[in-house]
């Protein structure tokens, strides 16, 4: 008996109708839960990065999501947007997750972005460095500016001379993004492309 992972409830089987046409998928949250996340699709762009595409919106379900996913640990729940992760990169080459702090990691237990493409099964380019732990939401636009460089590349890092994709789970300012990116244009890569699961 399967139960959804985000309220528990049980799941309703497939009917018979769905697998003969070739649907094999297996539900893995309910249709009350997933109906509760609000599509986006926000496609926009800023100074380093030509297309930012956020999939979601910020609403309270998607709150209660990431406060369940990150900050009480429960990593099954990066199942919940394998298929959308795997839409919005297909055909993608040169994936770069945005990294934790080491410490925070520590603290979670798990990269919280890497595992989204751990479960979507899609291969990724480990090169970034994150110096800082800070959360930029806290920060005033006079702050974000005064910064330090939020990221390094890792010493045996080999950025080449192409479109590079930047994954993470929040767009909010922008300037984690803006500030990986540059730190790839200036390593060679020629573009940067962005893809979040959530735009707040």
């Amino acid at each position: 008996m399967d139960y959804c992972l985000i309220c528990e409830q049980y799941l309703e089987q497939k009917s018979s109708w769905n697998i003969l046409f070739g649907d094999k998928s297996k539900d893995i949250i309910c249709k009350a839960c997933s109906n509760s996340f609000h599509k986006a699709d926000i496609i926009t762009e800023s100074q380093f990065i030509r297309s930012i595409h956020c999939m979601y919106h910020y609403n309270e379900a998607m709150k209660q999501y990431i406060y369940q996913y990150k900050f009480l640990q429960d990593v099954a729940l990066a199942q919940v947007f394998v298929k959308d992760f795997q839409r919005a990169l297909r055909g993608k080459r040169h994936i770069v997750p945005i990294p934790m702090h080491e410490q925070r990691k520590r603290m979670r237990t798990f990269a919280h972005v890497e595992q989204f493409l751990q479960y979507a099964k899609i291969d990724y380019d480990n090169i970034l460095i994150k110096q800082d732990d800070i959360v930029m939401g806290e920060k005033s636009r006079m702050e974000r500016l005064a910064m330090k460089p939020l990221f390094k590349l890792h010493e045996d890092a080999n950025v080449q001379k192409t479109a590079y994709t930047l994954v993470d789970d929040i767009y909010t300012t922008g300037t984690t993004l803006q500030q990986a990116a540059k730190v790839l244009l200036e390593a060679g890569a020629t573009s940067i492309e962005a893809i979040t699961l959530i735009r707040a």
